[in-house]
């Protein structure tokens, strides 16, 4: 017995997934620049680990998946999914 969603729930559930790569790809960029990344549970517990989480080059490259995160999202958002493409 295979039931089909309506094109609502669809829309729904991209558009959440939207919001949420969204979210996640700003929190990578802004996330290593702020006192949350410098004042942490790993710095505290392993002191040594310090030296590689405050490289400037490292703090760049996560903020380069941060933006490759929206990039990408926002290019599955403009893609059509079968179930949309067919229905309009």
């Amino acid at each position: 017995m295979t039931t089909t969603l309506p094109l609502w729930v669809h829309r729904a559930g991209r558009t959440i997934l939207l919001i949420i790569w969204l979210e996640l790809g700003v929190a990578l960029i802004l996330v290593p620049w702020s006192d949350v990344w410098e004042v942490n549970y790993f710095l505290y517990k392993y002191p040594a680990f310090g030296f590689f989480l405050n490289n400037t080059f490292l703090r760049g490259a996560v903020s380069g998946l941060g933006l490759l995160n929206i990039v990408l999202a926002l290019g599955a958002f403009r893609r059509r999914t079968s179930a949309v493409a067919i229905r309009s």
